[in-house]
């Protein structure tokens, strides 16, 4: 199927709202357009099925990010967290592309279009959509959620193990700055009365002091023993348990840009506003909401 073809295909017989699909279809064909080189200039095609994030990334600097960032260059992450910083505007407006592209290649791997959906994660400034304090997801939300971390597999990222525990984490009240902390040293296996095997987990600071205890349910634990034999191998001196790139810890951003990553994947989810961040779950976690989801 032709991307253009499929773009219509996917907007018109998706549960996207209309708003959302307005923006998506103009995302998704400013991307196309790109691949084309139907704009600045003439130049070489780029195959909108067969791409790098490095073509991603060309794309959002020469359409949108180029006027913010002026002579700063565009080389990843420390590039987004300026723009996060200096432009919050502008961030919010580059992960919503994100979103979209990462949508538009599911429905291509869904409709066989390509084998893989690229992982975009990287180009995510994980900024916090939303400037008032985190809402706790609806009862379905969390539901749309678990559904949308159940269905994140290989095809979405190559650590997809390291991903879904991180979501399980946050459902179960661990802040973002404190997953980061946890440390492998101080994982304690617990067998419940019913003879089920439970983790709890311990964040130390800098000082080495061993923090309170994180005692996991079942559905963190069986993330936490999935992910275990996939753990990259740590660098020197490295007791993180979740190890990112090069063998060190992963940045503090890093669980809010996989959370927004696994929510795009999610129609109810996509273009919840307020968004689901990384924090948002911290404040749901399993426990029964009140009538209205707030607390």
């Amino acid at each position: 199927m032709k991307p253009r073809v499929l773009l219509q295909d996917w907007i018109a017989t998706g549960a996207l709202r209309p708003s959302t699909q307005i923006a998506y279809r103009r995302d998704v064909t400013s991307w196309l357009d790109w691949c084309d080189h139907t704009w600045p200039h003439p130049g070489p095609v780029v195959d909108p099925y067969a791409f790098g994030i490095e073509h991603v990334a060309a794309w959002s600097y020469d359409r949108y990010l180029y006027e913010v960032l002026g002579n700063r260059p565009f080389d990843g992450p420390a590039a987004l967290a300026w723009i996060a910083e200096h432009h919050p505007a502008t961030a919010k407006s580059h992960d919503r592309r994100i979103s979209a592209l990462t949508g538009f290649y599911e429905a291509a791997r869904d409709r066989g279009a390509i084998r893989i959906t690229p992982d975009l994660t990287e180009l995510r400034s994980g900024l916090d959509r939303d400037g008032t304090a985190p809402r706790r997801l609806l009862p379905e939300e969390r539901d749309a959620f678990l559904a949308a971390v159940g269905g994140w597999g290989p095809t979405h990222s190559r650590n997809h193990h390291r991903d879904r525990l991180i979501a399980h984490l946050l459902l179960e009240g661990i802040r973002p700055g404190r997953i980061v902390l946890l440390d492998i040293r101080h994982l304690y296996p617990v067998t419940l009365t019913t003879g089920q095997e439970v983790y709890e987990l311990r964040a130390p600071d800098d000082h080495e002091n061993v923090g309170k205890p994180y005692p996991l349910g079942l559905n963190a634990s069986a993330a936490l023993r999935e992910y275990l034999p996939k753990r990259r191998k740590p660098a020197d001196g490295v007791h993180n348990l979740i190890v990112g790139e090069g063998g060190n810890g992963i940045v503090s951003e890093y669980p809010n840009k996989i959370v927004q990553q696994i929510a795009a994947t999610s129609p109810v989810l996509a273009q919840r506003t307020p968004p689901v961040t990384a924090d948002v779950l911290a404040h749901t976690g399993f426990t029964d909401l009140p009538a209205g989801g707030n607390a």
